[in-house]
This record gives C-alpha cells, sequence and structure tokens, in this order.
C-alpha cells in the first residue's frame, strides 16, 4: 500500500526513538489516551477502538503544534461575545472516554 503513495520505507535503528519521533509519539499518544484506561478483549475489540481513536485523533483532539486546532481542520464555533449563559454541549467519543466540547447554537 505504501508503494502505491510512492513511500519507501526506511529501516531504523532497533531501541532508537528518536530515529522515528513521529510513530514514537503517535505509540506514546494512543497508550496514554487510550489503551491505559481500557481492557482489550481480542483483537477485533483492539481494531474498532484504534479506528474510533484514529477518528477521534483528527477529527476532535486539539493540537497545540498546531494552534489548537486539529488535523482535519475542524472549524471554531463563532464565539457569541461575551454571552456567560451560552450552553456547553458535550459529546462523548470512544464510548465517553474522551469528550468534544461545542457551543449550542
Amino acid at each position: 500500500m505504501m508503494k502505491s503513495f510512492g513511500i519507501k520505507p526506511k529501516r531504523t535503528a532497533f531501541c532508537s526513538p528518536w530515529q522515528n519521533g513521529v510513530a514514537e509519539r503517535w505509540v506514546e499518544d494512543s497508550r496514554r489516551d487510550l489503551l491505559d484506561h481500557m481492557i482489550v478483549l481480542n483483537q477485533r475489540y483492539l481494531q474498532r477502538l484504534m479506528n474510533e481513536y484514529v477518528g477521534y485523533y483528527h477529527e476532535d483532539r486539539t493540537h497545540l503544534a498546531l494552534g489548537k486546532a486539529t488535523p482535519a481542520g475542524r472549524s471554531r464555533t463563532a464565539e457569541k461575545g461575551s454571552d456567560a449563559g451560552c450552553r456547553v454541549l458535550s459529546m462523548p467519543r470512544i464510548g465517553g472516554l474522551h469528550h468534544r466540547y461545542d457551543l449550542a447554537t
């Protein structure tokens, strides 16, 4: 599959996380945000959890390196001035483990 995108794999040295920081960061984030809080029963359940997490990671989870934006480019809700009476909606993600918050319209 990688070859179809023109990507060539490159081997890294064993036990050298600094050589592939992006992959190491992904493993760390997925373990800390998801797997440390779940009991994985089988491979099918793990696949479902990881699919949900990938969606959450790209569409809902903010990243400081992106200026608190998401990789998918979710737009911010327009703020309604200093209206303290705004309602905040909580939308559960990954079975309620994480949430996405938005202003009610």
